[in-house]
C-alpha cells in the first residue's frame, strides 16, 4: 500500500501542497484531478522522491519513499514516473529506446519483451523508425512503452494521452490500463481528460490550491460531486436554483448540481428560451436561459435561438 501521512511542500510564497494524507492500495487505479496549477504534478514528483517533503511521510509497503536529500539519484527504482517532457534519445530507433531500459544480458528475451510493449503502445510499424522522426503522439506512445518497460510497482502518469490523437486515445487506454490491470501495477494519474477517469480510474483524488478536497471512488464522485468545482472537472454541469424546478420550496437559495444529461424537454416544467445548439455527434448540448439563469441540457434534436420549450428535471445530484 502506498501512504502519504500529513505531506506538506512548499514551492513558493504563492503555491504549496497543505496537509496531503492518502492511501492506495496496490493494484489500484487513481486519478489526481483538479484545475492547472494545483498541484497534481507536484504530487506527482513528491511520490517518485523527486522532491524532499517539508513535513510528513511518503512509504510505499514498509519502504520510506525519500528525496534528493537522502538519493545522490532522485526518484526511487520500484517506481516510474513519465512526465510530460519525454526522456527519449532522438538519433536512435524506437525499438532501441526501449531496449535500453531492458537487461542486455538476455537478448532474446529483451528482443520479445520489446515487441511485446510496441504492440501495447501500437507502435510496432515504427520499430526501426528514428525517434527524431516521429511526432509527438508518437513519441508519447514510445514513453509510454519505456515507463512500463522493467514493470514497475507504481506507475505514475502526468497528461499521458495529451499529445495522442483522438481515434487512437481511446483504443490505447483501453491497452494501457488493462495491460496494468492485469500486472497489478498501482497506477496514479494526472489529467485534465475526464475520459481517462470515468472508464479507467477505482479512485479520485480532487486537488484545490494545494489541498485535497476530495477523495473517493470514481463513481461515488462523479454521482455526488459535493461542489461545482468537483463536478465541473467531469465535464459540464449546472448550477442553478432548486426552486426552479420545484416551485414549492420556499427557499430559494438552495442550489442542486445538476449534469446536462439529467435534464429533460418536457410538455410541463420550467419555461427556457433556447440561446444555442452544439452538436456532439450522438446528441446536442443545448444552452438555454430563464431570465438571467444559464441551463444547458442534452437533446436529440436541434433548436435554433429564441425557440421557446419546457424542462423537467431527471435527477438531482446534490442538495
Amino acid at each position: 500500500m502506498l501512504t502519504i501521512k500529513n505531506v506538506s511542500f512548499t514551492i513558493s510564497d504563492r503555491f504549496s501542497l497543505r496537509d496531503v494524507s492518502i492511501q492506495i492500495k496496490q493494484g489500484a487505479h487513481v486519478a489526481v484531478i483538479g484545475e492547472s496549477g494545483c498541484g497534481k504534478t507536484t504530487l506527482l514528483k513528491l511520490i517518485y522522491g523527486l522532491y524532499d517533503t517539508n513535513s510528513g511521510t511518503i512509504s510505499w509497503k514498509d519502504q520510506q519513499i525519500t528525496g534528493p536529500k537522502e538519493n545522490l539519484v532522485p526518484g526511487m527504482p520500484f517506481i516510474k514516473y513519465l512526465s510530460q517532457d519525454f526522456d527519449l534519445m532522438p538519433f536512435i530507433s524506437v525499438e532501441e529506446n526501449i531496449k535500453k531500459f531492458l537487461s542486455r544480458l538476455y537478448p532474446e528475451e529483451s528482443t520479445q519483451r520489446t515487441e511485446e510493449l510496441l504492440e501495447v503502445v501500437e507502435m510496432s510499424a515504427f520499430a526501426k523508425a528514428h525517434v527524431k522522426t516521429l511526432s509527438g503522439g508518437q513519441k508519447q506512445r514510445v514513453a509510454l512503452a519505456q515507463s512500463i518497460a522493467k514493470e514497475p510497482e507504481i506507475l505514475l502518469l502526468d497528461e499521458p494521452f495529451s499529445h495522442i490523437d483522438n481515434f487512437r486515445k481511446n483504443r490505447l487506454r483501453r491497452k494501457l490500463f488493462s495491460y496494468l490491470k492485469k500486472q497489478q501495477i498501482t497506477c496514479i494519474v494526472a489529467t485534465h481528460d475526464s475520459t481517462d477517469i470515468l472508464s479507467y480510474m477505482d479512485h479520485t483524488i480532487v486537488i484545490r490550491e494545494g489541498e485535497i478536497i476530495a477523495n473517493a471512488p470514481t463513481k461515488e464522485l462523479y454521482k455526488h460531486p459535493k461542489t461545482h468545482y468537483i463536478a465541473s472537472l467531469f465535464g459540464e454541469v449546472n448550477e442553478i436554483p432548486a426552486y426552479l424546478f420545484d416551485p414549492t420550496l420556499k427557499d430559494t437559495s438552495t442550489l442542486v448540481l445538476v449534469y446536462p444529461h439529467q435534464i429533460t424537454e418536457a410538455t410541463t416544467g420550467l419555461d427556457v428560451i433556447i440561446q444555442q445548439s452544439y452538436f456532439k455527434g450522438s446528441y446536442y448540448l443545448i444552452e438555454s436561459t430563464n431570465k438571467d439563469i444559464t441551463i444547458f441540457f442534452e437533446s436529440s434534436k436541434q433548436y435554433v435561438p429564441d425557440d421557446q420549450i419546457k424542462l423537467a428535471l431527471k435527477t438531482i445530484i446534490m442538495d
